[in-house]
């Protein structure tokens, strides 16, 4: 197979893997190196690399997990609140082997917009490097993550545009 058709083969299979469907089997650091470089290789109008990755894995990602979960019961109404989308959001941070938040870093220099696509193109060649190594991932952006500004460290000129959740399948 030439280059042209392994890419599109690639391609053709991306989709958003859920962590229901992951083993509990670790991705590599390799891997996921790999996978984090393919990031920063999206294209960026004046070199702004607008994207801010955090990586949580372990005793992180675990609290995380309760950090979001304790976010969900303080912003729903009582009368809004769901057990079951309560526990989905643990049970989904601790399902993944690796969390990635996805940040947007505004610089000022190209329009929001621009910065926004450039992170995008960035969480796509995630998408396409995890599909490429066999790892399964989906981009969620639950309105929660608006909230994560301080575990995030996320400055006055950023925004978090969700997370971004890796597992072997």
């Amino acid at each position: 197979m030439n280059k042209a058709e392994v890419l599109k083969e690639i391609i053709e299979q991306r989709k958003s893997i859920f962590p229901k469907d992951y083993t509990d089997a670790e991705i590599s650091k390799e891997i996921l190196d790999e996978i984090l470089n393919a990031a920063t290789c999206a294209p960026n109008h004046k070199r702004t690399k607008p994207w801010r990755f955090k990586v949580f894995k372990g005793e992180e990602k675990s609290k995380l997990a309760l950090e979001m979960q304790a976010i969900y019961k303080a912003t729903q109404p009582e009368q809004l609140f769901l057990e079951k989308k309560y526990n989905d959001i643990g049970f989904k941070i601790n399902k993944a082997d690796v969390v990635v938040s996805i940040v947007v870093n505004f610089s000022g220099m190209v329009p929001d917009w621009e910065e926004i696509a450039a992170t995008s193109m960035a969480v796509q060649n995630m998408y396409l490097t995890c599909t490429a190594n066999e790892v399964g991932c989906y981009w969620s952006s639950p309105k929660i993550v608006d909230y994560l500004k301080e575990s995030l460290t996320i400055e006055e000129n950023q925004k978090c545009l969700g997370l971004f959740y890796m597992g072997m399948v």
